[in-house]
């Protein structure tokens, strides 16, 4: 073998890395535009899940989609809930707890609300530490969002008690 036939034969190997090597970006790139394109429609699916409360003063939990079903139990005024699926006028939910069921829509709306996740939560008159705490409240008690101030958030109870909670308190 000459010098020549060996250096073209490292070119034609050169070419064919190189080829080879954009073939793998290229195989890479759709791999990557696939898991984008997962990674989006799993958003989508997450973020179809809309954060609604309940707007009367008791609203049944059912069972199923049909105002006969069994009712499971009640929440009331304020109880925030993630509304998971629709089924005409009835609306799939899950809330703090991850319990749920169904509920008319009629009975929701879009009023911003939190919910205490634990027992001894401090109702404060202010967005602080230092304020003097007015109440100390049970998880699960429902509120309507007044007002945020850094981490504190202003609320007030379906009966009219208002005050200031930590974020951290809250769902």
């Amino acid at each position: 073998m000459n010098g020549r036939t060996s250096g073209r034969a490292a070119v034609h190997t050169t070419k064919e890395v190189v080829q080879f090597e954009q073939l793998k970006r290229t195989w890479g790139m759709q791999r990557v535009c696939a898991v984008l394109i997962m990674m989006t429609c799993l958003c989508s699916a997450v973020q179809a899940a809309e954060r609604m409360a309940v707007s009367v003063k008791e609203a049944n939990v059912r069972a199923n989609a049909q105002p006969n079903a069994d009712v499971l139990w009640k929440i009331e005024k304020y109880h925030p809930v993630e509304v998971l699926e629709t089924s005409g006028v009835w609306l799939r939910f899950k809330d703090f707890e991850g319990d749920g069921g169904w509920v008319h829509k009629s009975m929701l709306d879009k009023t911003p609300t939190v919910i205490t996740r634990q027992n001894g939560c401090q109702l404060r008159a202010g967005p602080g530490t230092d304020q003097p705490v007015l109440i100390k409240i049970d998880k699960g008690v429902p509120f309507k969002v007044l007002k945020r101030e850094s981490r504190w958030i202003q609320v007030e109870h379906a009966d009219g008690d208002k005050g200031w909670l930590h974020d951290s308190l809250i769902w």
